[in-house]
């Protein structure tokens, strides 16, 4: 039988045979697979559907609410949350703790943060498309069971691997587009925002401040029509 189609029971002797995971990343988890995250995150620290398996620390899954109304994704783990586990926990996390937090949205009850990739890949660089492509359905997985109104993609890698669009990041930022009954709405990475230090009027932290502030009207807005 030809590995691509292989399954594998990540060694849990009591699964049975509807709850095999593909190995490899070519065949997609079914949607519906998990019932809950922490089926999902079990399954993520034995996964081995690409290369980053071999190389990670510690896989990244999430942090944050369950059950928040939004949800940022990121692009994948760097070196300080390989280390720990936590996505989002260096430099560009404790900026995007501070960005949240600036229009009081608590990172640990109002929000729900993940990554594309779950997994660091060497050197920081970008995942491939192939890395992508094996940690897509577990991200697919993640909207699914925490179902957010409203999903922040931080920086471009993110908005092509969920919405498909390969625009760039300085285009798109700030607008609203809706995805599966979502609003989602891409904004700059705070990696990049760390590069850009300007405060000035038409720099990226400027935009930053516009995007998030449109973030917290939405939310509002949406817990008024409740």
């Amino acid at each position: 039988m030809n590995n691509e189609h292989q399954t594998s029971l990540f060694d849990y002797s009591e699964r049975t045979q509807k709850e095999l995971i593909p190995i490899s990343f070519k065949i997609p988890i079914p949607q519906g697979t998990y019932e809950s995250l922490a089926e999902l995150k079990q399954d993520c620290q034995q996964c081995h559907r690409c290369e980053l398996g071999n190389t990670r620390g510690n896989v990244v899954v999430s942090r944050g609410n369950p059950q928040a109304m939004i949800m940022v994704i990121g692009e994948a783990p760097g070196q300080y949350e390989d280390e720990t586990g936590i996505p989002f926990v260096g430099r560009a996390g404790q900026l995007l703790d501070k960005i949240l937090m600036s229009v009081k949205l608590d990172p640990n009850k109002d929000v729900y943060i993940c990554n594309v990739n779950n997994c660091r890949p060497p050197g920081n660089r970008t995942p491939t498309s192939e890395e992508i492509a094996a940690c897509k359905p577990y991200l697919l997985e993640q909207i699914r069971l925490v179902n957010p109104r409203i999903i922040l993609l931080t920086g471009a890698t993110a908005v092509k691997s969920v919405i498909g669009d390969k625009q760039r990041i300085t285009k798109i930022r700030g607008n609203w587009i809706e995805w599966q009954g979502r609003l989602c709405m891409p904004i700059f990475h705070p990696s990049y925002l760390l590069r850009n230090p300007s405060r000035e009027k038409g720099s990226p932290k400027w935009f930053m401040w516009q995007d998030i502030q449109a973030v917290s009207a939405k939310l509002e807005q949406i817990r008024n029509q409740k």
